[in-house]
């Protein structure tokens, strides 16, 4: 019975040995294997976290490209809006300038050319006196004298109105000159009337001592006629202004 008892605790203490290796064992490999199932583990949050973002990636790649794109946009909306800006900036900056400056260009070449161009004479600074001469016959030439400072330009021909004249006489087209009569200061233009026919083919005539003629700013010379007044009627007849005398005189 002893040797039996020695027999079974030698068995029960090897197998409590073998029992305890195993265990120990069992928790190294339990160890292992934790550490092993924790590498998935671990991994598998990598590759969680691989795929996640992904999908978050996509969520926040998206909201980073729409953010990115946004960003890129702008940028190149910020760009864009600088160039276009600058475009605009400059572009609008240029044609400004140059607009100001054409503006500015026109208003000066506008300044200087009407500064250049001869104003309209005017009954304050031209002087129309009126004569009677022998030849051609009933003729009467008128003389405008600009006593001003300044060259200015006659009407085309004077709009002659005798006494109380409802109308201003026909003007003889054939004595048109290339261009309007310019008068310098201390110069004088010439315009010829016929006052009546010569063959007294004439109608409806009638003396008068009162002469008017009007200018094109509005002002009215009144021209003293020569002593007596002349005589008129529908052969009256006036030239345009000239810039020689004789030319006045041919019709």
């Amino acid at each position: 019975m002893s040797t039996r008892t020695a027999r079974r605790t030698r068995l029960f203490a090897a197998t409590t040995v073998a029992l305890a290796a195993l265990s120990l064992t069992a928790c190294e490999s339990g160890d292992g294997s934790d550490t092993g199932a924790a590498a998935p583990s671990s991994s598998a949050p990598a590759g969680g976290s691989s795929e996640q973002p992904p999908a978050g990636g996509k969520e926040s790649g998206n909201a980073t490209e729409a953010n990115g794109s946004k960003g890129t946009h702008g940028s190149a909306g910020a760009s864009g809006a600088k160039d276009s800006s600058g475009a605009d900036s400059s572009g609008s900056g240029s044609s400004g300038s140059s607009g100001s400056s054409g503006s500015a260009g026109k208003s000066t070449g506008g300044t200087d050319d009407d500064s250049d161009l001869p104003g309209k004479c005017s009954a304050t600074d031209v002087k129309i006196t009126a004569t009677k001469v022998s030849r051609p016959l009933n003729h009467l030439l008128l003389t405008a004298t600009n006593t001003g400072s300044k060259t200015c330009m006659l009407p085309p021909y004077p709009a002659a109105r005798f006494g109380e004249a409802q109308s201003v006489p026909p003007v003889a087209q054939a004595t048109k000159p290339q261009s309007l009569t310019g008068v310098e200061p201390g110069k004088s233009g010439y315009a010829g009337v016929l006052l009546s026919s010569g063959d007294g083919s004439g109608e409806n005539g009638y003396e008068t001592d009162t002469l008017t003629i009007p200018y094109e700013d509005g002002s009215i010379a009144t021209v003293a006629l020569p002593a007596g007044g002349v005589y008129v009627d529908t052969a009256l007849t006036v030239t345009y202004w000239q810039t020689d005398m004789d030319a006045a005189l041919a019709h």
